[in-house]
């Protein structure tokens, strides 16, 4: 099968990239509304684009009304959040934080999900994430014809659960299969990591 991208609607072709750019890992994304409000949102276009600076980068639309949603808004205004690694465990909540809310009602807050302090950062963290990277705001980009927002974060501090640090290995190295972090295939699919193997670099 060959399928010209440039004649498909943009609804199909996003339907059509997210069922083959898969797995996806999901960025859980904390940020704040203002008064200790918080906002939390899910996103899988999603990745690590730098190591020096250490940079992650989200994409993140628009709400149906056509207004930018609150994790760009409070990115920009703030300049700070906290992108979290869903796990399946938490998948039913990362579901529920997706739905549409009226700038200032809290994800957090009507999903019940714990926070608690993130030592050395400004906002706290997910209690039930084993990884979270406390991030500033490096710049953001508007790609497009509706536009999307391409959001970098620049790594300040990061939480580690030890339960998911691999403590035979001389280097920093995370068990995979006990992060058991949540991906993201297409419509409203997802996957689990069952086993995990190794193959030697070429030097």
């Amino acid at each position: 099968m060959h399928i010209d991208a440039q004649s498909m609607a943009t609804s199909e072709l996003y339907h059509l990239i997210t069922q083959t750019v898969i797995p996806r890992p999901i960025a859980w994304v904390l940020t704040d509304s203002g008064c200790h409000n918080y906002n939390l949102a899910p996103f899988s276009y999603f990745t690590p684009v730098s190591s020096n600076p250490p940079l992650l980068m989200i994409s993140v639309g628009k709400k149906p009304n056509g207004d930018i949603k609150d994790t760009t808004r409070n990115a920009i205004d703030k300049q700070h959040m906290v992108i979290h690694i869903a796990s399946v465990s938490t998948a039913e909540h990362v579901t529920t934080t997706a739905a549409t809310l009226e700038h200032g009602d809290s994800e957090v807050t009507h999903s019940q999900l714990e926070l608690v302090e993130f030592d050395g950062f400004v906002l706290p963290r997910l209690k039930d994430c084993s990884v979270a990277f406390g991030c500033s705001l490096y710049q953001t980009q508007e790609i497009g014809d509706t536009p999307q927002t391409l959001i970098f974060a620049e790594i300040q501090t990061i939480y580690i659960n030890p339960e998911v640090v691999d403590d035979s290995q001389q280097r920093l190295k995370i068990d995979a299969l006990a992060l058991d972090p949540l991906s993201r295939l297409g419509g409203g699919e997802y996957a689990v990591l069952e086993r995990t193997f190794s193959i030697v670099r070429p030097q």
